[in-house]
């Protein structure tokens, strides 16, 4: 019995890249994706189909996923792959646009579902084995949760307005995207370092990255279009426990006076207290809220679980005053669009970053770390070593052979409207940077 193909012996996790490198195989040429496919669904003791392509949404990510950096290595190679693997769909047509006549989801029969298993085939997220039907059986229903694992979509498995959109972006723009981020990719120079962190602004997540590994992920909030987060390449110096939150001039301005207009306990009750240039506490009550500036004082926060920045505030230099901070709204993590700060960037499960950022710091084990968050105490704490960031704009790359991951182009760089497909979303006013 084969080794390769025995799928009692293989985990699920092993079996789907088995699947996606197929997938993958499928771009290349009809030939080598036959053949790759036919090994898998011809693999003795293999069981059914549907059971082994695994439908549960994290492993659908993990499929598509990669302890490769995207400034790894092979980060220029890789992207240019996928350039050429998108040249040869583009050039063979493209692929069908999916106009469904309802919202097509598991069980559903419907005549776009046809062009839908082409479109999933052709970019390499439908084994074509699986046929051109009018079903949307399980394999159409994972295709499309890899299709979206792939664009940082929901992993529900049913077309919504932004998968659908995305689908119909067509090859010769994804081909354009992928073209531009080659470029930007190529343009970094600089030996990144040993172990650094990495913001990637449009995916709105972070990478903490170790000996060209990927440590540890996380998913981000970025700044809104109005209020972007910028692109800098710097160093962490400090991370500060139970940090006080400085409003900056902007969100006072925009956001704080037109809140105590409609609210005069408003700075009371977010615990945001006011000092002049001397350091002398100021009764908010004795503020002119309607005047025609904004009062020229300091708008601090307290440490606390309401805190802007709850327990932890990650400090680099840069000349726009953004850090990255932990957030008491964490439910804004689990969003589909996570561009609503103001430059600022909230980072998901800060306290192990913030645990990987001080290992080399004497006495600041997590026990520790955890310990002087739920003492309320306002700590900071320098760094032993500096450790590189970069925050950079990558819409388009390939990490993992063949799968190539897009984003939307929330800061329409990209040169194509078509690719800016959150922009105008989230604009309200916030109060948190």
């Amino acid at each position: 019995m084969s080794d390769k193909f025995d799928l009692a012996s293989l985990s699920r996790r092993k079996f789907l890249g088995a699947a996606a490198a197929a997938g993958a195989a499928a771009v290349a040429g009809p030939a080598m994706a036959d053949v790759a496919i036919d090994e898998i669904i011809n693999a003795p003791r293999r069981g059914n189909w549907d059971d082994q392509f695994d439908a549960n949404s994290s492993r659908t990510a993990a499929a598509v996923m990669s302890n490769n950096p995207i400034f790894g290595p092979e980060a220029a190679a890789n992207i240019q792959q996928a350039v050429f693997d998108y040249e040869t769909i583009v050039a063979n047509g493209g692929w069908p646009q999916v106009n469904p006549g309802q919202k097509l989801r598991l069980g559903v029969n419907d005549p776009s579902v046809a062009d839908l298993r082409k479109r999933l085939i052709i970019s390499g997220d439908l084994p074509r084995s699986a046929g051109i039907s009018s079903a949307y059986d399980s394999l159409v229903e994972e295709g499309v949760k890899r299709f979206q694992a792939r664009h940082g979509l929901p992993l529900d498995g049913v077309l919504g307005q932004y998968t659908i959109k995305a689908l119909n972006v067509s090859a010769d723009i994804r081909l354009m995207q992928l073209r531009t981020n080659f470029q930007r990719i190529q343009e970094i120079k600089t030996d990144l370092g040993q172990r650094y962190v990495m913001v990637n602004i449009p995916a709105a997540y972070i990478e903490a990255v170790e000996n060209n590994r990927v440590a540890q992920r996380h998913t981000a909030i970025v700044g809104r279009i109005t209020r972007p987060t910028h692109i800098i390449d710097s160093k962490i110096y400090q991370v500060t426990l139970n940090p006080y939150w400085t409003a900056p001039r902007s969100i006072v301005e925009k956001d704080i006076v037109p809140l105590m207009r409609k609210d005069p306990t408003y700075l009371t009750k977010n615990k945001i207290r006011l000092f002049d240039g001397q350091g002398a506490e100021v009764d908010p009550a004795t503020i002119d809220w309607f005047a025609d500036k904004a009062p020229n004082l300091m708008f601090r926060q307290d440490p606390g679980k309401i805190n802007a920045m709850a327990s932890t505030k990650i400090e680099f230099h840069n000349p726009n005053g953004e850090y990255m901070h932990d957030t008491p709204q964490q439910g804004l993590f689990n969003k589909l669009s996570r561009f609503e700060s103001s430059g600022c960037v909230r980072v998901q499960n800060v306290r192990d970053l913030t645990t990987w950022l001080l290992r080399d710091v004497p006495g600041w084990s997590r026990q520790q770390i955890e310990a002087t968050i739920k003492s309320g105490q306002n700590t900071p704490i320098k760094l032993e070593n500096e450790v590189p960031i970069y925050f950079k704009y990558v819409t388009a790359w390939s990490a993992r052979d063949r799968i190539v991951q897009f984003r939307d182009d929330i800061y329409q760089m990209d040169g194509a409207q078509e690719l800016a497909l959150q922009t105008g979303l989230n604009q309200e006013p916030v109060v948190a940077n």
